[in-house]
């Protein structure tokens, strides 16, 4: 992992000049070299350097993203797609220059069909603003990863999020996607139909892979019916253990939480500053119920009597919209929050997933470890599909402080792979976990290669990567 607190040059490199030529005379003010504008599509909400691309362009069909990407081949010029920039891994850096496709100018819904409960819509559509499109339907799209990312960056990085215990991820959500591939050509992976057995399954395939095997230009997403009761409920515990323990039982017995989300008490004193809340400073879980007015009030109840038993409470729960969306803002600004407990500081975002049974172990002993190295790392995740986050929070120009987290960060990718876990349950690899996942997959890392060079020969989509 690089940490080097330095940016490469922003200056545009001398063998791009007649593609970036070309592609400015085409796209006029759609094209961009301006070095803000660089500097901001090469950022990235982590520590590892900003490494800007050589142009941006803001294509408004997949047939401009085509003719992009086929004259980008001629030159063997990089391409790099470009979501909302909420990626953590460095996804959106440009270590070896080329464009940048800024796809927020391609965000229509194309066609809801509230009878399938499914929708098509372009790549650069936000989360937020489907949501407000379906309003009027009875429906909704249910990943939330807690940022306001774009569908097409959420389906190359295999998003998931505060609602995957219970509606799945990307992968289970995703129907088929339009794709611009690396030679130009315009293809779908897959029809409407809920299930299919015809060929390879390319869909999932292009799913999680960060925009190194083609570029998502319009998906058709599954949707889920509005339920009738939402209760959210916030519960304090005496450790992290005893959290632990009653988000694996509530999903062991089948009580179908919406989301179950840990986090600990840097966490909670950190939100309680940015988000002016007044939680006990403890290890806590949020929680949220769907269903019907009885069957949320069941769920609560026996999610009550379970926090009760591992010495939990008071339970708390809100089923007042304002009340609730308060309390699920401030777990998704936690990120933001997390600053607030040593100003100045970076963030070094990270997280590992494993299997639910061996959550309270990974849990404790990466709380063992952050106190041992003298972090201040807030832990938070949701833990019901036993995903975790821990956020150190460092002086990038302190090498002691860079070398405790490195060893912070290799000791916990080290035990989830000890516990049958993942290096990463929803970052991605991108480039700041590329060393870990040949711990993780070994010999399967040479197919995933051999994927890339057979539907990549020229490596021009999203190099430096994955591998």
């Amino acid at each position: 992992m690089d940490l080097a607190h330095t940016r490469m040059s922003p200056q545009i490199r001398a063998e791009f000049e007649l593609p970036l030529s070309l592609l400015r005379q085409r796209f006029g003010d759609r094209f961009t070299t301006g070095e803000a504008a660089r500097m901001q599509h090469g950022h990235t909400l982590t520590w590892i350097p900003n490494q800007p691309p050589d142009a941006v362009i803001f294509p408004e069909s997949a047939e401009e993203v085509s003719q992009i990407v086929t004259l980008c081949a001629e030159h063997r010029m990089p391409v790099i797609a470009y979501g909302a920039g909420s990626s953590l891994e460095g996804h959106l850096n440009a270590p070896f220059g080329g464009v940048c496709l800024d796809m927020s100018r391609m965000n229509r819904v194309l066609a809801i069909n509230a009878e399938d409960m499914d929708c098509e819509v372009e790549a650069g559509i936000t989360r937020k603003q489907l949501n407000a499109e379906l309003r009027d339907t009875g429906l909704f799209f249910a990943v939330d990863p807690g940022a306001d990312a774009t569908l097409g960056g959420m389906a190359a990085t295999r998003a998931s999020g505060t609602n995957a215990v219970r509606y799945g991820t990307m992968r289970e959500t995703v129907l088929n996607l339009t794709v611009v591939m690396a030679d130009g050509r315009i293809v779908k992976t897959a029809r409407r139909a809920r299930k299919s057995s015809a060929g390879y399954d390319l869909t999932r395939l292009l799913i999680g892979s960060e925009g190194t095997l083609g570029i998502i230009t319009a998906l058709t997403v599954r949707l889920h019916a509005l339920p009738e009761s939402i209760v959210a409920a916030v519960c304090p515990f005496p450790s992290l253990k005893a959290a632990c323990a009653t988000a694996t039982a509530a999903v062991q017995l089948g009580l179908g939480p919406a989301r179950i989300e840990l986090l600990d008490a840097d966490a909670i004193r950190a939100c309680n500053l940015h988000s002016k809340l007044s939680l006990a400073e403890t290890p806590t879980l949020f929680l949220e119920f769907h269903g019907t007015q009885q069957a949320t009030e069941e769920q609560v109840r026996r999610c009550e009597e379970l926090a009760a038993g591992e010495g939990g409470g008071p339970f708390r729960s809100a089923a007042q919209t304002e009340e609730r969306n308060r309390l699920w803002q401030a777990r998704h600004d936690a990120y933001w929050a997390a600053r607030a407990l040593r100003p100045g500081a970076s963030i070094m975002s990270t997280d590992v997933c494993v299997p639910v049974s061996r959550l309270a172990e990974c849990v404790r002993e990466t709380q063992d470890d952050i106190a041992r190295l003298g972090l201040i790392a807030p832990i938070l995740g949701h833990v019901g599909d036993g995903n975790f986050h821990v956020l150190p929070l460092i002086d990038v120009d302190n090498a002691e402080e860079i070398a405790k987290v490195r060893e912070l960060n290799s000791a916990l990718v080290q035990r989830a792979l000890r516990l049958d876990g993942t290096c990463t349950g929803e970052h991605g690899i991108g480039s700041g976990k590329k060393a870990y996942l040949r711990d993780e997959l070994g010999d399967a890392v040479e197919i995933m290669a051999a994927i890339k060079r057979s539907l990549d020969p020229l490596n021009i989509l999203n190099p430096g990567k994955i591998f």
